[in-house]
């Protein structure tokens, strides 16, 4: 669903958008070029947490916090708890 936004620009930041669109750039519009910036942005902050799960999930193997799967995953997550709890003692 599609929804519009009115932004205040100061002088700097519109003369930005102009020059950033238009003829000669890879934006036709300023809505296109500021929703592929929001984009950007967006892929950011989601490769950013990606990393601090995958980092998070690193330390969980060097400190001994991880579990053997053995075909029950509803048995294994109330171990996981379990162990958490106890601070994985």
């Amino acid at each position: 669903m599609a929804s519009s936004i009115n932004l205040s620009l100061t002088d700097e930041l519109r003369a930005f958008v102009d020059r950033s669109c238009g003829d000669g750039t890879d934006y036709a519009t300023p809505s296109e070029f500021l929703r592929d910036v929001l984009r950007e942005k967006k892929r950011r902050i989601e490769a950013a947490d990606l990393r601090d799960a995958i980092i998070e999930g690193y330390r969980d193997v060097t400190e001994g916090r991880t579990l053997e799967f053995k075909g029950n995953l509803k048995s294994m997550m109330a171990e996981a708890r379990k162990r958490e709890r106890e601070d994985w003692k």
